[in-house]
């Protein structure tokens, strides 16, 4: 066996957005224990981001944490680099941040509207093209978290709706656009991680309607993503992660 045989391979690594908290720390610490190394971008969430770094380490491998405000597109346009720059390499884009606030056809100002587009779907586009080259060179994998309510729009998250929505149909052309080298897939989340203040009466109505009378965890949205990124003949396609609701 020659000495440069003996070289270790390079691990792979993921670049995770909103990876500090909820699922995307879920996702960080899955592909942490399978072996990537990660890269956790974060916005206002230091401290959560700094913690999921400390325990992505405890897996045994490398990471990072890298700030960006998603809202700004030339802050949103300099992540890759800033990854790339950190780690040399990229295989896995998994675009996980979004925005997800209360508006309505009556009170929806268009500031509002513009943010969350921005961040739910213009950003994604953005880190999806600037990563273009280097997963091309790593054979890599386009992640994006998607939402099973676009089949039955919330009327009272208007922007929310039809971002994701939006990132639903980016997945599909991207998949096209990028192909054969990398592949570009979804994963759409149902009931995953509660808000905070939801009323645990409206959390019982909503599980009522689940066929597995569950509801998900984050770490089930992890799983999902991580098999998405071993599925080398898939591509083009969301994957919903709900429990079975979008068939009840």
């Amino acid at each position: 066996m020659n000495a440069q045989s003996e070289q270790p391979q390079a691990a792979p690594v993921a670049l995770i957005t909103g990876a500090a908290r909820r699922v995307g720390r879920a996702i960080a610490l899955r592909l942490a224990k399978a072996g990537f190394a990660i890269a956790i971008h974060y916005n206002t969430s230091a401290n959560d981001a700094e913690q999921t770094r400390q325990d992505c380490v405890a897996c045994g491998v490398d990471a990072d944490t890298i700030r960006a405000d998603l809202a700004d597109r030339p802050a949103t346009a300099a992540l890759v680099d800033a990854v790339l720059t950190r780690f040399g390499r990229l295989d896995a884009l998994i675009n996980n941040a979004s925005i997800f606030e209360r508006s309505t056809a009556n009170d929806l100002s268009l500031s509002e509207w513009d943010r969350t587009l921005q961040v739910n779907l213009t950003a994604p586009l953005q880190l999806a093209l600037g990563a273009r080259p280097a997963l091309n060179r790593t054979g890599g994998c386009i992640v994006n978290l998607c939402d099973v309510a676009t089949a039955r729009p919330w009327p009272d998250h208007l922007a929310y709706i039809v971002s994701k929505g939006g990132l639903e149909t980016l997945t599909a052309v991207l998949a096209r656009a990028l192909a054969p080298d990398v592949r570009v897939v979804g994963v759409a989340p149902g009931v995953a991680v509660w808000p905070d203040a939801y009323p645990a009466d409206q959390r019982a109505q909503l599980v009522k309607r689940i066929p597995l009378q569950r509801a998900g965890t984050a770490e089930d949205i992890a799983e999902a993503v991580h098999y998405l990124l071993s599925a080398s003949y898939v591509t083009g396609t969301v994957i919903p992660v709900d429990g079975g609701r979008h068939r009840a």
